[in-house]
């Protein structure tokens, strides 16, 4: 093994790793269009290793007391707190999204790390004395083994840390598999974790493509696999990896809507349809695609979504912009051509993005926050995750056609609906098929203390991310039924046991 300073290496048994002949990839600086680094792409000899280096720091860390391993958990969560600029400065430069934005993103992914460490709570098991005569019966939850996180690039911090600090916590030895667009920002968290006096081997970053999301389904000492992605990938992880006999969370695409009703508070809706637009470039699960405009109000929020839009400054997240550029030129691509979809399907373009003006470099992958109005429901501008700047509306007549037409969609990850109406959002709550509800709230994302997750095709397996659910996913339980018996036991008795 080398080390060179040109690539992104791995993370195995607690230091980088960039084999001989490695596979590589580029990796961009999207505001300036050049690729910036190079990162390593796992063969099968590096996924041998990462998980058999996962494998052999597992039985200290999970006999390591609940004491011990929050004092870890602890000291990773100040560190990362104290050093989030830093963090936030490596996904900008990866990612492209502005720097309040990647703050933003680590913020919430310290929600959950928040939550772990309590873990000595959420891993109490129950106790019953009792149950029948002499017989007392109790529970308790074990860690898995080895699991895998696959994560995408579009929170290249936040997605792992909704899984690895529960998986950790439980006693678990944990192999990331970062995107290879943005593969820095685990890297880094490895060597914070090594600072806050983590075993190594029980937190390990395998970089790579197909190869290494294929080994980590197939492998099999990997107990359990969490992955966030597109639906089409989502479903293959969740096929492969149950096929292999693995305990499977993937959560997967989504298109979100935000139905307005007349009542609502155009300008906050206005507001609201902007910032989960647009924030991140749109490259976010959560983001709003589709505001569901109830007549007659639809003409005047459109309006004023494009009056803020004009507003809104597109650069490099360095600079004091407010959105930044598309993770790469491809993907900046396809977006852009969904533009000449909705035209040609006869949807209204009120802002086109292309060709802006931006506060960076030329070579940028931009494209500008962009605004469809009058968009058929048969269109792949509305029937596609488009994830990007590419806002759509859509008017309805009614609520009932409005919940409806969300209803009817393949997704059910998040939804919003403004309003004042009490009743029409308590209704709006028991009537729509989503996972995830923001009232006057348009990126519902829980809470750490919560979990994530949708329904339908936004969600593969029964278990969200985070909270609880997190908790519960990353360890098994087991009971225990005891007898302790006195002198006055005795007898033969081929009967199926009964309690008494």
């Amino acid at each position: 093994m080398s080390a060179t300073p040109s690539y992104v290496p791995h993370w195995i048994a607690g230091k980088p790793e960039i084999p001989e002949g490695t596979r590589t990839a580029p990796v961009y600086d999207p505001a300036l269009g050049v690729v910036a680094t190079w990162v390593c792409l796992a063969g099968n000899a590096e996924i041998e290793a990462a998980v058999a280096s996962a494998k052999a720091a597992f039985p200290a860390w999970r006999a390591l007391s609940l004491a011990r391993r929050q004092a870890i958990l602890f000291r990773f969560r100040e560190l990362l707190a104290a050093r989030t600029s830093e963090l936030a400065a490596i996904i900008t430069a990866e990612h492209g999204k502005v720097l309040s934005d990647a703050a933003g993103e680590v913020a919430r992914g310290l929600e959950v790390v928040d939550y772990a460490c309590g873990l000595a709570e959420h891993l109490k098991g129950e106790f019953s004395q009792g149950v029948s005569t002499g017989v007392d019966v109790h529970s308790v939850r074990e860690p898995l083994g080895v699991v895998a996180i696959i994560s995408p690039f579009n929170f290249p911090a936040m997605v792992p840390m909704w899984f690895f600090p529960a998986a950790i916590a439980a006693g678990n030895a944990v192999i990331v598999k970062p995107s290879e667009k943005d593969p820095s920002a685990s890297l880094w968290m490895a060597e914070l974790w090594q600072e806050a006096g983590l075993p190594d081997g029980v937190f390990t970053v395998l970089h790579g493509d197909k190869v290494a999301v294929d080994g980590l389904l197939e492998h099999p000492d990997v107990r359990a696999v969490s992955f966030v992605g597109s639906t089409p990938i989502a479903e293959y992880v969740y096929r492969t990896a149950s096929a292999n006999g693995k305990r499977v969370q993937a959560l997967g695409g989504a298109k979100n809507h935000m139905l307005v009703l007349p009542d609502a508070d155009l300008d906050l809706a206005a507001d609201a349809a902007v910032n989960a637009g647009f924030g991140s470039a749109g490259e976010r699960c959560m983001a709003i695609s589709v505001v569901v405009a109830v007549e007659p109000v639809a003409d005047e929020l459109v309006s004023r979504i494009a009056q803020r839009i004009a507003g809104l400054k597109v650069g490099d997240g360095r600079r004091a912009c407010d959105m930044g550029p598309l993770i790469t030129a491809q993907h900046r691509d396809k977006v852009s051509g969904y533009i000449d979809v909705a035209l040609a399907d006869g949807a209204t373009v009120v802002v086109d993005g292309r060709g802006i003006e931006v506060d960076g470099a030329s070579d940028g992958f931009w494209l500008g926050p962009t605004l469809v109005d009058h968009v058929p429901t048969g269109s792949a501008v509305y029937t596609d995750e488009i994830f990007g700047p590419v806002l759509s509306v859509v008017r309805v007549a009614s609520y009932e056609e409005g919940v409806a037409l969300i209803n009817a969609g393949r997704y059910g990850n998040g939804t919003a609906i403004f309003t004042n109406d009490g009743g029409a959002a308590r209704q709006f709550q028991l009537d729509v098929q989503v996972g995830m509800i923001g009232v006057n709230v348009p990126i519902p994302v829980p809470v750490g203390s919560f979990s994530f997750g949708g329904w339908k095709d936004s969600l593969f397996g029964d278990t969200r991310a985070y909270g609880a659910e997190g908790f519960r996913f990353f360890t098994q339980q087991k009971v225990v039924t005891t007898r302790w018996l006195d002198p006055s036991h005795g007898g033969i008795n081929l009967g199926f046991p009964q309690n008494h």
